[in-house]
């Protein structure tokens, strides 16, 4: 059972195509913040800081890739439980994530990519679902306490 729980679903799609999505990746990290600050203000448990920092990076990433690669955030879940924290952001695109090799094809160095990797790495778990009525749901697992 989670200690904390932070729910945001956007079910009908941007009026403008382009326009900033209404999710940002600052929203995310603001609700992992206050779910790890109630688990701890509740429990009287710390987190661990640098843990901490990990998941802000995880949900931030999860939250730009949506917006960049997925057709923008329908959904965004943050639960904290005994040990972790456990951030599920949702998207219109049923395409899943890859690994972008660093430099292309005349071997230069890319500029971005590095989102799918650093999520992987930081994360304890990483999942991906396909939804029902279309689209994914990423969710991923960073310890912090």
């Amino acid at each position: 059972m989670s200690a904390q729980h932070w729910t945001e679903s956007r079910a009908e799609p941007d009026p403008m195509p382009g326009a900033q999505d209404s999710c940002r990746p600052a929203d995310v990290r603001t609700a992992v913040r206050c779910a790890v600050a109630c688990r701890c203000r509740d429990t009287g448990t710390p987190c661990d800081e640098d843990a901490l920092s990990d998941a802000l990076l995880v949900a931030s990433e999860l939250t730009t890739n949506a917006i960049l690669h997925g057709g923008g955030v329908t959904d965004v879940d943050v639960d904290v439980d005994e040990h972790d924290v456990r951030v599920s952001v949702s998207d219109r695109s049923d395409r899943l994530p890859e690994l972008t090799p660093a430099l292309d094809t005349h071997g230069r160095r890319r500029t971005g990519g590095r989102g799918w990797p650093i999520v992987c790495r930081l994360a304890r778990a990483v999942s991906v679902s396909e939804l029902p009525s279309g689209g994914k749901r990423i969710t991923a697992v960073v310890p912090v306490f």
